[in-house]
């Protein structure tokens, strides 16, 4: 009798799930599927002359994802109009399999962060026993806290800090005049609870990352994500996406002066994307052509431990490649003392910060009064964004001494 083994049924949603279906006949068409309600994938295999389906091991001969992939029914997941439910895994004349997938790990504490002025949540194991690195978790132009990219790294052995900066109570509401000192308050505190300290950020935040670093010498490690080595223009208050990029302000201040920044740049492409109602690839509002002012560019030298920056080649959200180049340009120039690399995937495109195996099927997403471009190929940016998380947890516990 054909059975469905899961390991693990219940699991973080950064860890790989196996699925094997077995006791079926040699040759044996069968369908599997998932669904979150909202979202729906398939795939189509047949059994090996065991009477096997491996999907660590075999291919589908169609279906949502090509190739083998273990985790492709979970970034192929796409869009149904339904209501959110449970995560299923079924197949068809055989039976389902309801899956937990925990955006909160067990074992690992969760405490809301209101005093001193800072917004945010801390995560750590339970009962570590240790004094474990500390990691800040800085997420985008989307504002917010990344609860989840945080609470998944504190299961790998770090006490986590989703640090709000701008669109949280009591914080600015757009990413506009936003004090670094107010992440130098975010840095005692962390550093009163926990040892070494990284700070790990994506898109904006991937330059918020190093501009932190840069500033505050009790940094050891950061990671960029899609990230910028330039400090660029605010993203200020509008009604529209024309407006926001019109509105001339700097993003960040440091002792009441705001600092210098690349300004955005509308030309013809972009304002045609816009009012046409098309997809806009926001990279266009990153003109490089004449060079970037030197006083724009994030000491990135002055980085008091190894810097990982992570960029892909098809990001449409804005030029990450090419404008964290300018932070390893200078890594290079000044002979930086600790390890530092550059890793750009080639076919990702924008949305590759954060934890894996989530759907990588949205190759758009909502701006303001417009649909922005991701960039890149779904399958690629899903590799890239497992790869991305591995590396980010590896390179953080070598530089902090996890």
């Amino acid at each position: 009798m054909a059975e469905i083994l899961v390991s693990p049924q219940t699991a973080p949603l950064d860890r790989q799930v196996d699925v094997i279906v077995a006791g079926l006949k040699p040759g044996q068409s069968i369908t599997v599927q998932l669904s979150t309600g909202d979202r729906a994938s398939r795939a189509v295999f047949e059994a090996d002359d065991r009477g096997v389906v491996d999907l660590t091991r075999h291919a589908p001969t169609e279906g949502s994802y090509r190739g083998v992939d273990p985790m492709g029914l979970f970034w192929s997941l796409e869009r149904t109009g339904g209501k959110s439910g449970p995560t299923v895994l079924s197949v068809e004349g055989v039976g389902d399999r309801v899956l937990e997938r925990q955006s909160v790990p067990e074992g690992v504490e969760r405490l809301e962060v209101r005093e001193h002025g800072l917004a945010g949540t801390l995560f750590a194991p339970e009962d570590d026993g240790g004094d474990l690195p500390g990691v800040i978790v800085l997420g985008g132009s989307e504002g917010g806290l990344q609860e989840t990219d945080a609470a998944l790294l504190a299961a790998h052995g770090f006490v986590t800090f989703a640090l709000g900066y701008f669109g949280v109570d009591g914080l600015p509401e757009h990413l506009e005049d936003v004090p670094l000192e107010y992440f130098g308050k975010a840095i005692e505190y962390l550093s009163e609870r926990a040892g070494e300290i990284g700070v790990v950020g994506g898109s904006r935040g991937g330059e918020l990352a190093l501009l932190v670093g840069s500033r505050f010498s009790q940094v050891s490690a950061v990671v960029s994500v899609v990230g910028s080595g330039v400090v660029t223009q605010a993203v200020g208050p509008g009604a529209n996406l024309l407006q926001k990029l019109q509105h001339e302000a700097a993003s960040w201040t440091w002792k009441g002066e705001p600092l210098p920044y690349l300004p955005y740049y509308v030309g013809d492409e972009l304002r045609a994307k816009i009012v046409n109602d098309e997809p806009v690839p926001l990279r266009l509002a990153f003109d490089m052509s004449d060079g970037i002012p030197e006083d724009t560019e994030i000491p990135v030298e002055n980085i008091a431990g190894g810097v990982l920056l992570i960029s892909s080649g098809q990001d449409d959200g804005w030029p990450s490649a090419e404008l964290s180049d300018v932070a390893m340009r200078r890594l290079k120039d000044h002979e930086h003392p600790f390890p530092y690399e550059h890793v750009v995937y080639p076919e990702a495109g924008h949305l590759i910060a954060g934890p894996p195996h989530r759907p990588a099927t949205d190759v758009t997403y909502p701006g303001p009064g417009v649909t922005f471009s991701g960039g890149g190929v779904p399958q690629a940016t899903a590799r890239a964004r497992a790869n991305a998380w591995k590396r980010t947890v590896e390179f953080l516990r070598e530089q902090l001494g996890s």
